[in-house]
């Protein structure tokens, strides 16, 4: 698509959250109404996450002021998983350009499973988006870097960033991971055949392994998404972590593919961007407003947190972050 917007400032559509209280209230009346949900099951093609407790639920919004309200298990630590996605996508932007990644990786959905190599053949190579792994893979590979060691700590002080505080990465799930990431390597050797991936596609995959592998919690997602919505800038910290721009591109993909195949219902029905990870975590975000991140290890048929989902749905709408949503204009001449 030719869009030509040279010389026109940005202006921005956002509104205001309700008053803190009224935040806090819906916070825990999302979590109450979704926490009884027992449908799904927890992940168990990578052995560390079939370990992990089903009954873990945490529910945390962050404003964009800086405001942070959550309930359940919010500052319990899990894998971040393919959410690392989108925020590497961001770092990415930031470091190479919006023309440079939109080439390289595509903006569009594919339709089929995240982990799909027929998606990669029937596009003649191209991944299509960076948040399936092929195109998330084609990301990490693009990062600056003289050596697999400063890409991976770009990515982790970055996400850092994004999050207000060091993250680690959990041992025990890269380990785990790494010994059943061959779909992964696969994908990373094609994606070389097509000359999408120009370092040791191997290296490549292992840098990926880890950034998938740093521990979050729902707090550190909602922090996350918030600073997304806020332009760029944490809003706990005040760091400006990536630009206005970035932030746009990022949540425009995350908003077409982040849901994997269920991208489109999701957006049908919710409205907000965002992204899911295997290990039960989800974040949403309403630009201007703030980001929700969810935890809950049990998972539909396509990867996605159920109770995660239940209960962003009612806070889309309950807090006004459907982006799609509008209530009839009152002129003055109504109000007579």
């Amino acid at each position: 698509m030719d869009v030509d917007v040279a010389g026109v400032e940005q202006a921005v559509s956002t509104g205001s959250l309700p008053g803190w209280d009224r935040v806090d209230q819906l916070v825990v009346a999302a979590y109450d109404r979704s926490a009884a949900s027992e449908g799904g099951v927890v992940a168990d093609y990578i052995p560390a996450l079939s370990e992990v407790d089903p009954r873990l639920f945490a529910v945390c919004v962050a404003q964009t002021d800086g405001a942070v309200h959550s309930v359940g298990d919010a500052d319990v630590e899990f894998s971040i998983q393919s959410i690392s996605k989108a925020f590497v996508y961001a770092l990415v932007c930031e470091a190479l350009g919006h023309e440079a990644v939109r080439e390289r990786v595509g903006v569009d959905n594919t339709g089929l499973a995240f982990d799909s190599v027929m998606a990669i053949e029937l596009n003649g190579g191209h991944p299509r988006n960076p948040m399936v792994n092929a195109g998330a893979i084609a990301t990490t590979a693009m990062l600056p870097g003289r050596t697999a060691t400063e890409r991976w700590e770009r990515i982790r002080s970055g996400l850092s960033a994004f999050a207000g505080r060091d993250l680690e990465v959990d041992d025990e799930v890269y380990r785990s991971e790494t010994r059943t990431n061959q779909r992964n390597r696969a994908i990373a050797r094609l994606l070389e055949s097509y000359g999408r991936v120009e370092l040791d596609p191997l290296e490549v995959v292992d840098v990926y392994t880890r950034q998938c592998a740093l521990r979050v919690s729902a707090r550190d997602l909602a922090v996350m998404g918030a600073t997304l919505a806020d332009g760029g800038v944490n809003p706990v910290t005040g760091q400006r972590v990536v630009a206005e721009g970035v932030c746009r591109d990022t949540l425009a993909v995350m908003a077409s593919a982040g849901m994997y195949e269920r991208s489109g219902e999701w957006l049908f029905e919710i409205g907000m961007p965002a992204k899911s990870g295997v290990s039960g975590g989800i974040v949403a975000i309403s630009p201007g407003k703030g980001g929700i991140g969810t935890f809950s290890p049990r998972l539909d048929d396509a990867g996605n947190s159920v109770r995660g989902q239940r209960a962003i749905a009612y806070l889309s709408r309950a807090l006004g972050l459907n982006l799609f949503a509008s209530v009839p204009h009152v002129s003055p001449i109504d109000l007579h």
